[in-house]
């Protein structure tokens, strides 16, 4: 499929989803199949549906990418190379992957194929990029943490394409390097399985001192983080190198999933249409987007500030 300016990537945890993705005007959707993906509760399809979406997606002329980024067990990279072969066949446009192992296996048993380093491999930098280049990767999905400048660095150091979210859940710590849910649950964010912890309320304590909690009974969701949305720095992204502004979501609903993806088209649009002279963002798109999902109020992350209090939700 032809490669836009700028790419709207989509979450799509269902048919249902990747539709709406579609219809509400993304450039791409990413999707999980019936294994390997680090949404393993999402509605992922199996290998008749997923064929069936990859050939949905080039019949409205847009991509698919295919999650396989969770960490790999050795006897599960014997088997990688079947499970891909029919969507391989199929046209897939990329993969997206954690596991250097995986990665090694697919770019060598499917010469063309698009491999795209996952977030949760934590690329932080350009020597991260570099080797990311080097491995055979033709994108890099940057970490959440980074600044503009320093995916601007990375834009300008080193010819891959760059992937960032723009939109979504955030993770209180690095993505793919929690191991608060598998510790406490058994179930591990590295295998697709996060128990999400982080969102639940806790009493935090000084000196061992149970009985006066620091924190006061609002302030109770001291690891949840507010949903990242970036409409208002949505021109300083793009300007920075990013090419594929990537909405998280793929256990949210089709309704949320068009509606965000309807937002953020409208956007990037007026901004290549229009650039940062014609760029305003109205009030009433960011309170939509709130009533689609809100996690305490929104925040731009990591993009201008190294933390902050005001990102806590």
């Amino acid at each position: 499929m032809e490669k836009k300016q700028v790419e709207i990537l989509a979450p799509a945890g269902s048919w249902g989803s990747m539709k709406a993705a579609i219809a509400a005007g993304a450039d791409a959707v990413y999707m999980g199949g019936s294994r390997f993906g680090a949404r393993a509760y999402a509605d992922n399809t199996d290998e008749r549906g997923m064929v069936e979406a990859i050939e949905y997606a080039h019949l409205h002329g847009r991509r698919l990418y295919m999650t396989v980024n969770t960490l790999f067990k050795e006897q599960e990279l014997n088997e990688l190379t079947d499970y891909m072969k029919p969507y391989y066949l199929a046209g897939l446009d990329g993969v997206i992957i954690q596991d250097l192992g995986a990665l090694r296996v697919l770019k060598a048993g499917f010469p063309g194929l698009e491999l795209h380093a996952s977030t949760q491999m934590t690329i932080t930098s350009v020597y991260g990029a570099k080797m990311m280049k080097a491995l055979g990767c033709s994108r890099v999905v940057t970490s959440r943490e980074l600044s503009l400048e320093e995916i601007r660095r990375i834009h300008h150091e080193v010819d891959v394409e760059i992937e960032s979210f723009v939109h979504g859940a955030l993770c209180y710590c690095y993505s793919g390097q929690c191991l608060m849910s598998s510790l406490i649950g058994g179930r591990s964010g590295n295998r697709g399985r996060c128990a999400q912890p982080c969102r639940l309320p806790y009493s935090v304590y000084e000196d061992g001192q149970p009985q006066k909690p620091v924190n006061r009974e609002k302030e109770r969701y001291v690891l949840s983080l507010k949903d990242l949305c970036t409409l208002d720095i949505l021109p300083d992204i793009i300007e920075a190198g990013v090419y594929s502004l990537k909405i998280e979501g793929r256990m949210k609903s089709p309704r949320y999933t068009a509606g965000v993806v309807r937002i953020y088209r409208k956007y990037a649009d007026l901004y290549l249409e229009q650039g940062r002279e014609g760029y305003r963002v109205a009030s009433e798109d960011k309170k939509e987007l709130l009533d689609l999902f809100d996690r305490g109020g929104f925040t731009s992350g990591y993009y201008g500030a190294h933390n902050g209090r005001e990102m806590v939700a």
